[in-house]
């Protein structure tokens, strides 16, 4: 692979200079800012701080593909918040779902073959294939929401809700060029950043739930 070949994968940008990306690359502030907000409110849980370390690092490797738009820069991009899926799914299954360090391993690595199966039925269905793997994740979250109940569960739900607006917008970006000239992938970003921040959100308050307990 030529790690250096540019991507244009979005409405808004019309050639591969730095800056043909405004509004994509200033909207992963929305990550960053999370990042810090959620940063402050779990001083007291190691495992949400470094889940916020991962968010703001989406924030950072989601700016350089869309200034950059090179090979390199995709990778930076997906690979936090595929850091940050995994992550957060073990913590769900350890904390929440109290299954221990093992089988909560095991949960997380079932999310792997999980998405391996769902990804081609997926791609099957024209608007989903645009988005295909991300639509595994909210999937997930009602599964768990279901699964868990109660406060934790509805708030996996609320975030799985946000997440499905959010893919849905990413999914519309070049279909609705013609009519919203800018697209409407940085929705995404603006989206994401307040889900993402909501999940860690979630955790913090079970944990803290806990210890009360």
């Amino acid at each position: 692979m030529d790690w250096s070949s540019q991507i244009d994968g979005y409405c808004e940008r019309t050639d591969f200079t730095y800056w043909s990306e405004p509004i994509n690359a200033v909207t992963n502030l929305a990550f960053i800012i999370a990042a810090i907000i959620m940063w402050r409110r779990c001083q007291a849980l190691p495992a949400a701080r470094l889940l916020c370390i991962i968010l703001f690092a989406i924030g950072v490797g989601s700016y350089l593909f869309h200034t950059f738009a090179t090979q390199w820069a995709a990778l930076s991009d997906v690979a936090p918040i595929g850091l940050f899926i995994l992550v957060y799914l073990f913590l769900v299954n350890r904390d929440m779902a109290g299954l221990g360090w093992v089988r909560a391993l095991l949960a997380t690595a079932f999310f792997l073959p999980y998405a391996y199966v769902l990804v081609p039925i997926l791609n099957t269905l024209p608007f989903f294939a645009v988005s295909n793997f991300y639509w595994t994740v909210p999937l997930a979250l009602f599964i768990y929401a279901g699964w868990l109940g109660g406060q934790t569960g509805r708030g996996l739900a609320i975030g799985g809700v946000i997440l499905c607006v959010s893919i849905t917008l990413r999914s519309f970006d070049e279909t609705l060029c013609h009519i919203v000239p800018i697209g409407t992938h940085f929705l995404w970003h603006c989206l994401n950043g307040i889900m993402l921040g909501w999940m860690i959100n979630v955790y913090r308050r079970h944990m803290l739930a806990t210890v009360r307990l």
